[in-house]
């Protein structure tokens, strides 16, 4: 019986498949033996440890392309290089850790991902009289918000926050999201783009709530993405923006218009 055994015995023997032990030849990392009478490269014990070896390192996480030098190296340099892989590994698990509870959220039912401050106002909508498709709506702008203009997202978030204490603000909220059902001639958009602007007017902090999402590029693009969203041309609702934007610029409030592009 000749001395060692077949590639696809060595590759058994070795937990990893012919396709990966012709990897690893390839790479260089461990030695293609020579062939017997047959034509048959016999793998040895020595081939064998080999094998074992660069499948345990790769299987820890050590890059292929570092295991050749790394099995050549003296016992310090093996044993500080090893250090290196551990702390590459610890963060490769944060990472993964951070991945799978993304994951968790998303299986949860948070498909957006919004930070717990927005989720916790969300969730508290219904109590002020919000409907779900009210909830939905806020929920979408909250998510375009932070994507277009996250460096005044948190702003964003405070402003809504203290405004939500405010009965009127809440009452006027909850008319602007009727006027999806309305017909844009009808003379109630008019009178609550008025009453609107009248109170964004007389409370600065609640203005910011318009005007706070006017990012430092391309900002009247972001600003309509976010302040328009849902909207349809010619309807009830794009109207009430637009008349609520012309009173506020007519008081001198600054209102990003569209691109002409």
């Amino acid at each position: 019986m000749p001395d060692g055994v077949t590639i696809g015995r060595a590759a058994a023997f070795a937990n990893i498949t012919i396709k990966t032990v012709r990897h690893y030849h390839k790479l260089g990392l461990v030695d293609e033996p020579a062939r017997d009478r047959s034509g048959y490269r016999r793998y040895v014990s020595a081939d064998l440890l080999r094998l074992v070896q660069v499948r345990t390192l790769a299987a820890a996480g050590v890059p292929l392309a570092d295991i050749g030098l790394l099995l050549d190296s003296d016992a310090a340099s093996f044993a500080a290089a090893l250090v290196d892989v551990e702390r590459h590994l610890t963060e490769r698990i944060v990472e993964l850790t951070a991945r799978r509870d993304m994951l968790h959220r998303l299986s949860s039912g948070d498909r957006t991902l919004l930070p717990d401050r927005a989720t916790a106002m969300l969730e508290g909508m219904p109590t002020l009289g919000f409907t779900p498709y009210d909830v939905r709506t806020a929920r979408e702008s909250f998510v375009l918000a932070k994507a277009l203009v996250p460096e005044g997202f948190d702003d964003f978030l405070a402003d809504i926050e203290h405004a939500l204490q405010d009965p009127r603000f809440v009452e006027l909220t909850r008319r602007t999201a009727q006027v999806a059902d309305w017909e844009p001639d009808d003379p109630r958009v008019a009178e609550l783009a008025t009453d609107l602007a009248e109170h964004y007017l007389a409370n600065p902090a609640q203005l910011r709530i318009v005007t706070g999402l006017q990012a430092r590029t391309e900002a009247a693009t972001r600003y309509r993405l976010v302040a328009h969203h849902r909207e349809q041309r010619e309807s009830a609702a794009a109207r009430l923006t637009a008349l609520l934007e012309a009173r506020l610029r007519a008081a001198g409030i600054h209102v990003p218009r569209a691109d002409p592009h």
